[in-house]
């Protein structure tokens, strides 16, 4: 497999030069499953584990390779496995915080150049969620393409993608069905070799049909949706990085129940510019939007220009993050005592010696 098909650059070998002066080679992660890792290199696909020393050092979740991740490795040819001692810079990475009372990122994937984000047009679609789902995208460094699924199930089409124009503004929007074949072909204008794509949505929503269209086989495992509830069942169960005929690299992930944000504080004014546009022309510099005289925020409510829906999802996020700050500054404080413990232990058992 030649490196460039998967990503690589002249960037990236910059990069790469410490290591390489080390002896190591280089691969990328397309498997992901716990503590072990697949990896695929210029000659072939290994297992790998972290090395001791990474995992000593390595003092969050976020530090450990993740889907996509360019890390360097140490080849063990005759047993098919390798060891990582390094990844290279990230230039994009989708995250999340982890699922749990920890505030902890989970990061889903990497090194992504175009993610898209896939909502079906049956009774699942929900615009607040695609919010959710745009604040993260732009964080995450990537550029987000909405991909709007199952469109032969929707009678209105055209009101559901101008519902979505409203709250993205400038971000392409595919209406797509895989039983009809419309507007898959589309998608593969953004699967170019080199560029890396990934899949993200809520559980049968259709990401696994996307995969296999693209792929041009039954790579992933399909199935119908319910008629209790007119949702798909989950089927794609771990991260992985398929290498796609045509050119270009897809990362598929599994259905997200829930998406809590992470670190997006750049986002929220990009993502709700409209809001933030307004509140300049409050009275007060300081206003918080509820009951303060001359509130230009409030004003366009009443008047309609603004969806009472957006805003109120907007002061849910401001909270949300608000919350994973008190959080993420306590988390930092244990990993800083822990830290210490660690180098103090270390001295010791030295001076022992």
């Amino acid at each position: 497999m030649e490196l460039s098909k998967l990503g690589w650059n002249s960037s990236l070998a910059e990069r790469f030069n410490e290591y390489k002066e080390l002896g190591y080679e280089v691969g990328r992660i397309i498997l992901e499953h716990k503590n072990i890792y697949r990896v695929i290199t210029e000659g072939e696909e290994l297992l790998a584990e972290v090395s001791g020393k990474f995992r000593h050092v390595a003092e969050e979740r976020s530090e450990f390779p993740a889907v996509g991740d360019w890390v360097a490795l140490s080849v063990r040819k005759e047993e098919k496995k390798a060891t990582i001692h390094g990844i290279l810079p990230r230039f994009s990475k989708f995250s999340r915080r982890a699922s749990g009372e920890s505030a902890e990122e989970q990061i889903v994937a990497t090194n992504i150049n175009t993610v898209f984000l896939v909502m079906s047009l049956n009774s699942d679609f929900n615009l607040r969620r695609i919010e959710r789902y745009l604040i993260t995208a732009w964080e995450s460094g990537a550029n987000p393409v909405i991909v709007l699924s199952k469109c032969d199930l929707c009678d209105d089409i055209e009101s559901r993608i101008n519902e979505i124009e409203s709250i993205a503004p400038g971000v392409p929007i595919h209406a797509i069905s895989a039983t009809e074949g419309v507007g898959l072909e589309y998608l593969k204008g953004y699967c170019l070799e080199g560029e890396t794509v990934a899949l993200l949505g809520s559980s049968g929503v259709g990401k696994s049909t996307i995969c296999n269209y693209l792929f041009g086989a039954n790579k992933q495992q399909v199935k119908e949706i319910r008629d209790s509830d007119d949702k798909g069942k989950h089927t794609t169960t771990h991260r992985e990085l398929i290498i796609l005929p045509e050119g270009g690299v897809l990362i598929d992930t599994p259905g997200m129940r829930e998406l809590q944000l992470w670190d997006v504080d750049n986002s929220m004014t990009k993502s709700f510019s409209d809001i933030e546009e307004l509140a300049k022309y409050c009275k007060f510099s300081d206003c918080r939007h509820e009951n303060e005289p001359a509130c230009r925020v409030k004003q366009a409510i009443e008047e309609g220009m603004l969806d009472q829906k957006r805003y109120d999802n907007f002061k849910k996020f401001q909270k949300e993050l608000a919350y994973l700050d008190r959080q993420t500054n306590k988390r930092t404080q244990l990993l800083e005592k822990e830290k210490w413990k660690k180098v103090s232990g270390d001295r010791t058992r030295s001076n022992r010696r």
